[in-house]
């Protein structure tokens, strides 16, 4: 049983998968006791025409196109890393494209187009622990520092959390941050695989269900640090930036696993702050990490009332 019955367009130099149209399931989204960017009102207060699909939903398209370039092996050792170009709304049918890579080349471009042609995330794939700078990677070692602080005032790079415990069961109600179960996701998933599920898993090379690759990013968010992070709000954010890699993977369905986060850098643009976080995955008492999540959360300056005043008065960080 293969893993995927996707349609694979092959040009030569470039595999493209079908266009797709993603749902949005968090409508009903809240962090910090308010909306999400995925809430229509709250979107369109900001100048969005509705609330937006999550950046990791497209990542599921990407997912066969990668299989086919390299072998069940990326399900275990493969990463996608990517930028959020452009937004995404329900409705709207997207393609994902990757260059195909050369024989025993273990990185290639990806990208994602609107069904208009406008680009709505770009970024790299690779395999295994040897290959060329991620796209994030690469960006990471461009950011500059985020000069003015009034989002993330108080925010410092380097603090780390201590170890939570995470599961995704079939039908484990992931919270108000992500308001439906695996189950539910795959219902709608843009691309399925029996191998999500454990009707199909006896099939697999591991004999049990793993997590699709969008909802690992579900895993690694839905459980709230242990001691808040001082982002100040309310205020709106949307991801910018996320990477998942897969070092000794895959992650399985209904397996208990251990997460520790880290702030590792701080950037900005004119419209956002923005707050990049490392998540590495732990088997349970273990120490090695076997994957691990870079998210850069960009918090929308004009959704924080009281940005303006206190930007222009520069009130120092607290210590």
């Amino acid at each position: 049983m293969a893993a995927f019955d996707t349609p694979i367009e092959d040009a030569g130099d470039t595999l493209s998968g079908p266009l797709r149209s993603p749902r949005q399931m968090l409508a009903a989204q809240e962090y910090d006791s308010h909306a999400s960017i995925h809430d229509d009102a709250t979107a369109q207060k900001l100048g969005f025409k509705g609330g937006t699909i999550e950046g990791p939903t497209h990542f599921s398209q990407f997912a066969p196109l990668c299989v086919t370039a390299w072998g069940v092996q990326w399900l275990e050792s493969g990463c996608l890393s990517a930028h959020y170009r452009n937004p995404c709304f329900e409705g709207e049918r997207v393609r994902a494209f990757i260059a195909k890579p050369a024989p025993g080349a273990t990185h290639a471009a990806i990208w994602m187009q609107r069904e208009d042609g406008v680009e709505i995330l770009k970024g790299t794939a690779s395999l295994g622990p040897d290959h060329p700078p991620t796209a994030l990677d690469q960006r990471l070692a461009e950011l500059r520092p985020l000069e003015q602080r009034v989002i993330l005032r108080d925010v410092e790079v380097g603090v780390r959390s201590p170890r939570l415990t995470v599961r995704m069961d079939p039908d484990q109600h992931m919270g108000a941050l992500y308001p439906f179960s695996l189950n539910d996701k795959l219902k709608v998933i843009t691309e399925n695989s029996p191998w999500y599920s454990a009707s199909g898993a006896a099939e697999s090379p591991w004999k049990q269900p793993i997590i699709p690759l969008e909802m690992i990013s579900v895993l690694l968010n839905h459980p709230t640090w242990p001691v808040p992070i001082p982002v100040k709000g309310p205020v709106v954010g949307l991801f910018a930036d996320q990477e998942i890699r897969l070092l000794h993977g895959p992650l399985f369905v209904g397996e208990p696993y251990e997460i520790d986060r880290e702030v590792v850098a701080l950037s900005g643009s004119k419209r956002t702050e923005s707050m990049w976080v490392r998540t590495r995955v732990y088997r349970p008492g273990k120490d090695e990490v076997i994957a691990t999540m870079l998210l850069n959360s960009a918090y929308l300056k004009e959704s924080y009332a009281g940005y303006a005043a206190e930007a222009a008065a520069g009130l120092p960080a607290l210590r």
